[in-house]
């Protein structure tokens, strides 16, 4: 099943494809049928600690000139990192090189700790798609991602859709692709992550209880470019949908 939350007339709701994932009527759980750009689009459901992975696929390390990791480089994010699908992420004037980073997001629906990781999957709810955008210009040591580059205002998209678990037949081997203005410039799978699902719920769930809501973004693969403002970003991710927004600059957030 794929649902969403959105923001409609005063009231949160959950929503439902009306018919294909990308279709553009969403019906909510009362019944009403709205049309996507009428709603203000949510994370789609309600999230806990975002726990993100970099440098998880082996091209996209080499891309950014590091050897493959022996441990996952792990870090949190903070909850006003989040934006619903159809939002506007701003590049703010002084940076450089700005750039989008399409992952799979893993949904956690009971609590884990301890885990090991031939039991590692049952405790996943889903999977959404994530954008999580970098600002290579702040990158104060590549290993400890600092607070400016990952825990910015608006700067992890998640959605448009939740997908449980039981939908998605094997998360090993799910496609990923980046548009830029419906350029094609990343893809990528999920077979090629260094250190896959089962492995992250055990290595986290050693040290620290996941609970239900936390997501894990697994990392992105190679192909990440440059975006600026007007830029229309669009991530896919097989049976997951196609999750899109925007870059504004600093003056249309009044900066």
């Amino acid at each position: 099943m794929m649902r969403a939350r959105v923001a409609y007339k005063g009231a949160i709701h959950d929503a439902t494809p009306v018919a294909a994932p990308d279709h553009e009527d969403l019906r909510l759980a009362d019944g009403r049928v709205v049309a996507a750009q009428d709603v203000v689009w949510l994370p789609p459901f309600q999230v806990g600690t975002v726990i993100a992975l970099g440098l998880n696929y082996a091209d996209h390390a080499k891309e950014l000139a590091f050897n493959a990791q022996e441990e996952p480089l792990a870090f949190l994010k903070g909850s006003g990192t989040l934006l619903g699908h159809r939002g506007v992420t701003r590049r703010p004037s002084d940076v450089k090189f700005m750039h989008y980073e399409c992952e799979l997001a893993v949904v956690i629906g009971r609590p884990a700790k301890q885990v090991p990781r031939s039991q590692a999957l049952a405790h996943v709810a889903g999977y959404c798609i994530a954008n999580d955008y970098a600002i290579r210009d702040y990158l104060e040591n590549w290993y400890r991602p600092n607070l400016r580059v990952k825990n910015r205002d608006g700067g992890t998209v998640l959605g448009p859709w939740f997908v449980d678990a039981a939908d998605v037949a094997n998360p090993a081997q799910l496609g990923l692709r980046t548009f830029v203005n419906d350029k094609l410039t990343q893809q990528g799978n999920t077979r090629d992550l260094i250190f896959d699902i089962p492995y992250l719920v055990e290595y986290l769930s050693s040290f620290m209880t996941l609970s239900p809501g936390d997501v894990i973004l697994t990392g992105t693969p190679q192909g990440v470019v440059n975006v600026m403002p007007g830029d229309v970003v669009a991530c896919e991710i097989d049976g997951l949908g196609r999750l899109v927004n925007t870059i504004a600059a600093d003056d249309e957030f009044g900066r």
